[in-house]
């Protein structure tokens, strides 16, 4: 059985699953109303100051993926205009990058999410070479391809592949139930946590 994991915020993914599979927020959306996007990560490594291996990606990573870019810094553009263009209309899902691209204003226009670092006018060069769909490390979250990507305003989930199913049962049922409480009975509920959670800290 497959799953939408766009049903559910990163918050949702936030009350089950540790810290470290959530990437830094100094990466997030790069332009406004930008829906949630779910798939599988199809992981990329740069060199500093190369975008070779993402220019590549966007020909040979799957229909329905997201393209996970480990950028190294943030000297260079990665990515601009046409290469999103292209991603787009080949199906991929967006991009999550660990630097900048650049062309903002084509890639808001053609509503192709991209969740970076910010923009830089100068491109990176084409030389070096790196092995696709290997594991990386993007945003502070080891990442390999087949994890499954969530991001939102909220934030950036990496979800092992392994685990995902179970990963995203728990969560939904504990957003049901959280959905079907009334706001006097969450705060009664929350209320009694805090005090008791005070008492502890007082022992303590």
């Amino acid at each position: 059985m497959e799953y939408d994991f766009t049903e559910l915020a990163t918050t949702d993914y936030g009350n089950i699953l540790a810290r470290e599979q959530f990437f830094d927020i100094s990466i997030g959306p790069l332009w406004h109303t930008m829906p949630r996007i779910s798939g599988p990560a199809f992981t990329v490594q740069l060199a500093a100051g190369d975008n070779l291996m993402l220019h590549s990606a966007i020909y040979q990573a799957p229909e329905g993926s997201i393209v996970v870019v480990d950028g190294v810094d943030c000297d260079y553009a990665v990515a601009g205009g046409n290469v999103c263009a292209v991603a787009k209309q080949r199906g991929i899902k967006g991009f999550i990058i660990d630097g900048v691209i650049r062309d903002l204003a084509e890639i808001t226009e053609m509503h192709f999410p991209v969740y970076a670092k910010g923009v830089f006018p100068v491109p990176g060069k084409k030389k070096q070479f790196f092995q696709l769909a290997s594991p990386i490390v993007c945003g502070g979250v080891k990442v390999n391809t087949g994890d499954i990507i969530v991001a939102d305003i909220e934030g950036i989930v990496s979800i092992p592949q392994s685990k995902a199913s179970d990963i995203f049962k728990k969560a939904k049922a504990k957003w049901q139930a959280e959905s079907e409480m009334s706001l006097a009975d969450w705060q009664a509920n929350h209320e009694k946590k805090i005090q008791q959670a005070l008492e502890m800290a007082q022992k303590s």
